[in-house]
């Protein structure tokens, strides 16, 4: 039977539920195809979302318009912000979530979604015409055909899950692989190649003995992963902390000749920052421990996740190894760890836009790109479908600069410098992260969330109040005048220093140990901005605070995002021969191409890609 829809997306993970939303929201007639609409929104390995950089992307995506942040909000079982101790800039939200309530939620926001159909099937053929995509053809037989396709299939594409020597295609424990897929994409000259990755085992509660572990609770704070959040509904659940000791090491080890990592079973590239046991004990041959955090799964389950104990070693080997660490001895599992090896497209066949250079229509979002984590892949699967719904409507693409969000750095990282590994997003990968806080997301990113239909009036409103409210509490910081002896008994109550001499308000708000709270009593026009806040209040005063003590570096990460800016509007694609420009290194003609940059700004994070050859191309463009 044939089907007809303006953008199909296929796979119901992370990324796809975000696309199939944004381009359904824009107007587009989406149909999201997904082998089991049970598990929409998995969460395949730990129950959570956030952390470093991770954190920052969620709410990126929420000042966009996406669910991602709000849904954490609603089935948060604990939030944490992490690295409070350093500054803002490193500053990350992370939450536990309620596996089952995650996905339920999911479901509940897409079949409740204008213009979105959900079809449970699985796509075996993509259908192509005259280089353009056409479709999908599924397992039962139908055509699916759109103008454009948006592939977020995660770890399912030729899926092959291990445990020990136990071989077994899948895409996720218990579920089928998707077979074929990958092939009928590749026959279009897209480059495919394998990629690793793994989970822990899951505990079950009953049998741990908590009073040998350390209990670390969650922040009770005002914090949210959404601008526009209610305040958390769950009951706030602690995680717990362990060590793994040498009694463990001593068994993991007895079983690494079993383990497919090192008898040649597993050939594929793995992640380098979530590395698995073995792994750990191979590369870290000295460590005598290694951390461990039991996070549970839900409000009303006794599932357990052992974060840092991922492996893929035989059942046997894994239980007689967690058994010997304090508190487990009687550890029941509910199931093993296993490592899983997938297809991945390579990222630099990708425009920035994350539709195919060679397969018009095609877009590619998540761990086929090559990345790990449902944040990237949320954040990849929003881009997606924001693009394939302004393709359908003849517009340019949404492309966000390196300067305006980790989503950014993100898609321009995949397509300019491909992977090597799975890609995971880390603070120190944005050159420009002081403007990149997680406090800021909604004044760098909710106008285009606005102007793409994605954020509506009221809400767009309550955000324009918002800034209104940030500006005039730093206006009255830097206006008005203390003089000495004025803010005495505020400064020496956080033990600070009297002013010595008249200076700005602005001036005593950057010493680290002064907050606005704790001078408004003082000082009457800063108690009265404060008073007429309109609506989140302590946002308002976070982000006044950071605006003002941080100011100084703010400006000089501005101005150089300005130079790149620069080279960032210098448009080359197609204007040079690289092949016959002798000026430039071998290996730079190589790279660029091979890439053909968009812009002379994307040429020059080329790797491989110098210096002087940006500058010959200047001066080959009289520039």
């Amino acid at each position: 039977m044939r089907f007809d829809y303006d953008i199909l997306v296929i796979g119901a993970g992370h990324a796809g539920c975000e696309a199939a939303r944004a381009a359904a929201l824009r107007g587009a007639r989406v149909c999201l195809i997904t082998m089991d609409i049970e598990k929409i929104a998995q969460m395949s390995c730990n129950p959570a979302i956030g952390g470093i950089a991770k954190g920052q992307i969620v709410r990126e995506i929420d000042a966009l318009g996406g669910m991602t942040g709000q849904i954490t909000d609603r089935t948060a079982i604990q939030f944490r912000m992490l690295n409070l101790s350093k500054g803002p800039a490193m500053w990350s939200p992370r939450a536990q979530c309620d596996r089952g309530r995650f996905s339920a939620e999911w479901r509940r926001v897409l079949e409740n979604t204008a213009n979105l159909t959900l079809w449970q099937d699985q796509a075996v053929e993509l259908l192509v015409e005259n280089g353009k995509v056409a479709g999908v053809k599924t397992l039962w037989d139908n055509e699916f055909h759109a103008k454009s396709v948006i592939v977020t299939a995660g770890t399912f594409l030729n899926g092959l899950m291990h445990l020990g020597r136990i071989k077994v295609p899948g895409g996720r424990i218990s579920e089928p692989a998707s077979l074929h897929f990958s092939e009928s994409i590749a026959k279009h000259g897209i480059s495919v190649a394998r990629m690793k990755t793994g989970t822990p085992m899951r505990l079950d509660a009953r049998t741990i003995d908590f009073t040998q572990l350390t209990r670390q609770d969650g922040d009770n704070g005002w914090h949210r992963f959404s601008f526009v959040s209610e305040p958390r509904q769950l009951p706030q659940i602690p995680c717990w902390i362990c060590n793994t000791n040498e009694e463990a090491h001593a068994v993991l080890r007895s079983g690494l000749s079993d383990s497919p990592l090192y008898n040649g079973q597993i050939q594929s590239i793995g992640p380098r920052y979530c590395p698995s046991i073995e792994t750990k004990l191979h590369t870290f041959p000295d460590r005598d421990h290694h951390p461990l955090f039991l996070e549970p799964e839900g409000v009303d389950t006794n599932m357990l996740y052992l974060n840092g104990f991922s492996s893929s070693l035989p059942l046997k080997v894994q239980l007689e190894s967690v058994r010997k660490i304090p508190g487990f001895e009687n550890a029941c599992i509910f199931r093993p760890g296993y490592a899983i090896e997938y297809d991945f497209f390579d990222p630099t066949e990708l425009e920035n836009s994350l539709e195919s250079k060679k397969v018009e229509g095609l877009f590619l979002a998540g761990q086929v790109n090559g990345t790990t984590g449902y944040e990237e892949a949320a954040g990849q699967g929003l881009v997606a479908g924001i693009n394939a719904s302004l393709k359908l409507e003849g517009k340019a693409p949404f492309v966000m600069k390196r300067d305006e969000s980790y989503i950014g750095v993100l898609i321009d990282d995949l397509t300019t410098k491909g992977v090597d590994e799975p890609y995971r997003m880390f603070t120190s990968r944005a050159e420009y992260r002081i403007l990149l806080r997680q406090d800021n997301a909604d004044a760098r990113l909710t106008p285009y969330g606005h102007e793409l239909g994605l954020i509506d009036n009221q809400r767009y409103t309550e955000f324009l109040h918002k800034q209104q409210d940030i500006a005039r509490l730093v206006d009255v910081c830097g206006s008005y005048v203390v003089k000495p002896g004025e803010l005495d008994s505020s400064l020496t109550a956080v033990g600070s220093n009297p002013v010595s001499a008249a200076c700005k308000l602005s001036t005593i708000i950057s010493r680290p140990d002064v907050t606005l709270r704790s001078v408004a009593n003082e000082v009457a026009p800063l108690h009265e901005a404060i008073d007429n806040v309109s609506t989140a209040k302590d946002e308002v005063i976070e982000s006044a605070e950071i605006a003002i003590k941080y100011d100084g570096y703010i400006r000089r990460e501005q101005q150089e995002a300005q130079k790149m800016h620069r080279l960032e509007a210098i448009r080359i694609r197609n204007r040079f021969d690289y092949a016959s420009i002798t000026q430039i290194s071998t290996e730079g003609r190589q790279k660029l191409e091979k890439f053909n940059p968009e812009t002379l700004g994307q040429a020059s994070r080329i790797p491989g890609v110098s210096p002087s050859d940006i500058n010959v191309l200047l001066v080959l463009m009289h520039r």
